[in-house]
């Protein structure tokens, strides 16, 4: 039989291929588009995109997550998880459907997001509808379906964008894009993953899954908030315009952030969920992990920080100049995301999800007060750059509480896991 070892450096592999070989797909034609279409017209997009990552984050409410964490789950507990997913993303869809005209009002009244946001959500129930193959292959640690899904799906989704970009040049490739791609990864995980869900649902089973699952989803819905804060402002106070702006600035520096933690996630929580009840086996896979992670997470963002105008010049000439000084901010603040993914990766995996929300409690809490401060600084030149700024400090301070709660529950003291960030070599 393979070993946990084994299994999980195989995880590793293909979920490096599919995050590379996905980021270096999407940049390529994130960069095309980037030159095609308007920065309202992504504006426009990036307005729905924050009604659309809310959404998202109530068609999983954590359930699937907590499948992950759970050591063995049955063919019950998979089958009722996607019933559930599959029931909230319908329902979220034709309440939104309705609430579009409000969606617009929000943003200035702009009538175009109506239709836009309406087809958008269409991706709720295409995502949903892949959702359990996705951890069941993840709890198993076997990635390479899931890799060449994302992947082949993400071609896809690539060739509609790009066709309607040089056809249309609107708002239009970039929502159909992310439909596309939804669907054909969706179709694949049918096709390539055999598995397939009972006629069965259980609420007694839904509710064995709440103690990890609403925290997660709590977690979720406060990190949510906090990763859509300013978009939600942006485009209600000072219009689509400077919204395009930050959403590229914000896309560009999540490529890293956001790939990585999920690399993170999908490799190692399956593997520290089977040693949770080992301190001592528990606590030596976090040093080696988190040294690993800073080893790779330091050099690379901050070096993206540094080359961040000479790239944005030779990728999109000086279109996209006024985003330069936001996705340096926002890589640094990226940094500290990553490393309070692990943290709480960490925490899930021995079923400390209510720490979770504390650790969400406070980056909110501190973020509002950001806001609070910065938002009357809006209408000016500088406005958008001092709010980035705020929610940086945001990060930072949850950074630190967030290392606090972590050491006790893996066996480890606070100074230990900073000693880590230093000795990332050994």
């Amino acid at each position: 039989m393979t070993s946990l070892k084994q299994r999980t450096v195989g995880a590793i592999k293909w979920n490096l291929v599919d995050k590379i070989s996905a980021q270096l797909l999407y940049g390529v034609t994130g960069i095309i588009l980037a030159r095609l279409i308007s920065k309202e017209d992504f504006g426009l997009v990036g307005a729905v995109l924050v009604f659309q990552a809310f959404a998202s984050m109530f068609v999983d409410s954590g359930f699937a997550s907590a499948l992950i964490q759970r050591k063995a789950p049955s063919e019950r507990d998979y089958s009722t998880i996607f019933w559930f997913n599959m029931m909230m993303a319908v329902g979220l869809f034709i309440v939104l459907w309705f609430c579009a005209p409000l969606i617009a009002r929000w943003n200035q009244n702009d009538l175009r997001l109506i239709p836009l946001a309406r087809v958008m959500f269409l991706t709720f129930i295409l995502n949903a509808a892949g959702i359990v193959q996705t951890n069941r292959m993840v709890k198993m640690l076997n990635v390479r379906p899931v890799a060449l899904a994302n992947l082949l799906g993400q071609i896809m989704g690539a060739a509609v964008g790009l066709w309607l970009a040089f056809t249309r040049c609107d708002a239009w490739a970039l929502v159909w894009q992310q439909v596309a791609m939804a669907g054909f990864r969706t179709l694949l995980l049918w096709l390539f993953i055999r598995w397939r869900p009972l006629m069965f649902f259980s609420v007694a089973v839904l509710r064995s899954f709440f103690s990890v699952g609403s925290g997660v989803m709590v977690q979720s819905f406060l990190n949510t908030v906090f990763q859509n804060i300013i978009p939600f402002f942006v485009g209600h106070k000072v219009g689509m315009v400077p919204l395009g702006i930050y959403s590229q600035a914000d896309k560009w520096s999540k490529m890293a952030s956001a790939s990585l933690s999920q690399v993170i996630t999908s490799s190692f929580l399956p593997a520290l969920s089977e040693v949770q009840d080992q301190p001592e086996r528990l606590a030596n896979m976090t040093r080696t992990i988190h040294r690993k992670v800073s080893l790779l997470l330091f050099p690379t963002f901050i070096l993206a920080i540094v080359l961040a105008t000479p790239c944005f010049h030779l990728l999109f000439g000086t279109k996209w100049d006024a985003a330069i000084p936001l996705f340096r901010i926002l890589m640094g603040r990226g940094i500290f995301v990553v490393l309070c993914g692990l943290y709480c990766n960490f925490m899930l995996a021995v079923g400390r999800s209510r720490l979770l929300v504390v650790s969400e409690v406070v980056r909110d809490v501190v973020a509002l007060v950001a806001l609070i401060v910065t938002l009357p600084f809006l209408g000016r030149t500088d406005g958008l750059i001092l709010l980035v700024w705020g929610q940086f400090a945001a990060t930072f301070v949850t950074f630190v509480v967030t290392l606090y709660m972590t050491a006790p529950t893996i066996h480890r003291t606070p100074l230990s896991l900073l000693s880590d960030l230093i000795k990332i070599r050994k």
